[in-house]
């Protein structure tokens, strides 16, 4: 099984070298992008039965002792993550076939979208297996340069625009994040995670403590925690359907992964749970209140995925095996639901010609299967029982109860009130774009009907409508059924996390690193 962990990582590496010479043969670069992602998924499937059955698997890269050199660890959260990521980068790469063959990308002579995306896949990959910070670091950096090319692609000005805004912030979270390992080491002669959590304890209170923030602002930067999410509303729009659709469902979450790290593994001892609650619910409200005032549907997912990262930092900070199991099932959920609404507003756009819903109407007769397409994974997402998003919803509520903390019980009002605002977000917006006939009032009309969305931005935006290729519609079914799957099987699902929660919060020792490593 340890020859296997590598592979995860350099096989869209290889991937992405086989493209890039292929750059003047679409279904070559096509081909290669499918089976690189195909193999990357059965073999973190294979790994996550062996680690769920048996015990972590942890690689020393080029036979250096642990824990010197890189070490990759795979454990059950690692191998889930690798699951649930290569699902997602697997459906979009077919919905951005469909659409690039639909709009004559066949025609181009050289194309960089798919050694990017598969050099996008080896940093999200990587930084899911990294059993140290600075490979931690690589990742990031590896997945961040693959996505400055994926967000200007098309090199129109809004797309340069929210690229550079993008790369700023990305670049000012490394910074931190580079800072924060360099203390770590300058204090505790080791990044190795495993290490670093044995070691942590010896620092004085204060130390850690400043340590610990800075880890926080870096991930919470890249996770999109408010106050540091001002940067992802209007970064994520402009770019192209399956980029905004991967960047939503998986480039966020990377960061939720390292705060998840950090919080049950580095910094057990140092609790900073009241700033976190509280974060939490911040993030929680002004994301919802952010969605409700936008009349773009891009805009609207924006400002709901940020809402929804709350759910996740709440979990973090109750702190139990109970808390940190919903968390784990939530941001799966948070993934696979995410992406889905993307690719059906994707495909909203290409029908319509807009996705503002001033403009579009009529949908509900015009494309009957489109309106189920959204519809599924909007209620999944807003809460309604008996589907994921209620179960995750129910799971962290329940834990935050019997934590029994005053700031808890009002992160969980907060969080009530967040879900059925975000589910009357996203069902206005079906209400107007769907039930709506073509014939019921103009724009003009439906703003004066709802006032507030008068100003919002990119309301008025329309574009030239298109042809929807049947392997974009086949591909959003198939994650809309992967959604519903979520809910039949979220018991089984529901227990590998649980059992995620528990090991998380129990410490690995160094001599158990290095036998894993020895096997």
């Amino acid at each position: 099984m340890n020859a296997l962990v590598p592979l995860m990582v350099t096989l869209p590496l290889v991937g992405a070298a086989i493209a890039l010479i292929a750059g003047r043969h679409r279904r070559t670069q096509v081909l290669v992008s499918i089976v690189t992602l195909s193999l990357v998924l059965i073999i973190a499937a294979v790994l996550l039965v062996a680690v769920d059955t048996g015990s972590p698997i942890a690689v020393s890269v080029g036979g250096w002792p642990v824990p010197f050199g890189i070490v990759l660890y795979v454990d059950r959260l690692s191998a889930l993550l690798v699951v649930v990521s290569s699902i997602v980068l697997l459906a979009v790469l077919l919905f951005s076939v469909g659409q690039g063959a639909a709009d004559g990308d066949d025609d181009t002579p050289v194309s960089i979208f798919h050694p990017s995306y598969l050099i996008l896949a080896a940093g999200i990959f990587n930084a899911f297996i990294a059993g140290d910070l600075f490979n931690l670091y690589v990742g990031f950096e590896i997945l961040l340069v693959a996505s400055y090319v994926l967000i200007t692609l098309g090199s129109t000005e809004s797309r340069i625009r929210t690229g550079i805004v993008y790369i700023v912030v990305s670049l000012v979270s490394s910074i931190l994040f580079l800072a924060a390992i360099a203390m770590i080491y300058g204090a505790l002669g080791t990044v190795n995670m495993v290490q670093i959590s044995e070691r942590m304890t010896e620092l004085p209170q204060e130390t850690q403590l400043v340590l610990h923030l800075m880890l926080l602002v870096a991930f919470s930067i890249k996770a999109a925690v408010f106050p540091l999410s001002f940067w992802l509303p209007d970064s994520y729009p402009t770019a192209p359907a399956p980029v905004t659709a991967v960047f939503a469902g998986l480039l966020t979450k990377v960061g939720v992964y390292a705060l998840i790290r950090t919080e049950t593994e580095l910094f057990r001892d140092n609790d900073v749970n009241t700033l976190l609650m509280i974060v939490a619910l911040a993030t929680m409200v002004v994301g919802v209140l952010g969605a409700l005032a936008q009349a773009e549907l891009k805009r609207i997912l924006s400002f709901t995925l940020v809402s929804h990262i709350g759910y996740m930092v709440f979990g973090l900070a109750i702190a139990t095996p109970a808390a940190i199991g919903a968390t784990v099932y939530y941001t799966v959920h948070h993934i696979i639901v995410q992406t889905t609404l993307f690719l059906s507003v994707g495909l909203i756009e290409r029908r319509a010609g807009s996705t503002s819903i001033l403009r579009v109407k009529g949908l509900m007769r015009a494309a009957p299967v489109l309106a189920v397409l959204y519809f599924i994974p909007a209620i999944n997402l807003g809460g309604l029982p008996p589907f994921s998003g209620f179960i995750g919803k129910f799971a962290l509520f329940d834990a935050g109860a019997q934590s029994g903390t005053p700031l808890a019980m009002v992160v969980i009002v907060g969080g009530i009130v967040t879900s059925l605002l975000t589910l009357y977000a996203l069902m206005r917006a079906w209400n107007l774009a769907f039930w709506r006939e073509k014939d019921d009032h103009t724009e003009t009309e439906t703003l004066e009907r709802i006032a507030y969305l008068g100003d919002a931005p990119a309301a008025g935006v329309q574009t030239e409508r298109r042809v929807i290729p049947r392997i974009m519609t086949a591909t959003t079914a198939g994650m809309v059924v992967v959604t519903i799957a979520l809910t039949v099987f979220a018991g089984p699902l529901y227990d590998v996390c649980a059992r995620i929660g528990e090991s998380l919060l129990q410490p690995v020792h160094l001599s158990q690193l290095q036998e894993e490593a020895g096997r």
